[in-house]
C-alpha cells in the first residue's frame, strides 16, 4: 500500500510540473486556451493507450499503472482549469469561443482516448500475430 501511494505521489508531482511548464510555452491565442486543450488532449491519448496496453502487450505492473495513469496523467491533465477557462471566456462575453473550447475539449478528448485505445489494441494484435509465426 505504501508503495502505491508513493508511486501516485511521484507520478503526480512529475505530471503537475510538466503541465505547469508546458502551459507557459503554449500561448493563449485570441482568448482561446490552447495550452490546456493540448495538454488535456495529449493526456486523453496517453491514458487511453496506457490503460489498454498495460493489460495487453506491455504487462505493466499495477504500481506503474497507478504512477503513470492516476498520478502522472491525473496531475498532468486538468478538468478544473478547463472549467475555469470556460467560465473566464463566458464572463468576458466570448460565448462562441467558450462553446468551441467545450466542444473541442470533449469531442477531441474522446476521439484521442479512442485513438489511444486503438493504437494499443493494434500493437497487441500485431505482437500476437508475431508470436504465432
Amino acid at each position: 500500500m505504501k508503495y502505491k501511494v508513493m508511486a501516485v505521489s511521484i507520478g503526480g508531482f512529475v505530471g503537475a510540473v510538466l503541465r505547469y511548464e508546458l502551459s507557459k510555452w503554449i500561448p493563449t491565442v485570441d482568448g482561446f486556451p490552447w495550452g490546456i486543450l493540448i495538454i488535456n488532449w495529449s493526456g486523453c491519448l496517453f491514458l487511453g493507450w496506457l490503460l489498454t496496453a498495460a493489460g495487453k502487450s506491455l504487462k505493466i505492473s499495477p504500481t506503474w499503472t497507478l504512477a503513470l495513469g492516476t498520478g502522472f496523467t491525473g496531475a498532468f491533465t486538468t478538468f478544473s482549469t478547463f472549467a475555469v477557462e470556460t467560465f473566464r471566456l463566458i464572463d468576458q462575453g466570448h460565448w462562441i469561443t467558450a462553446m468551441l473550447y467545450i466542444l473541442s475539449s470533449v469531442i477531441g478528448g474522446l476521439l484521442l482516448a479512442y485513438i489511444g485505445v486503438r493504437l494499443a489494441a493494434m500493437r497487441g494484435a500485431s505482437e500476437a500475430g508475431r508470436s504465432d509465426l
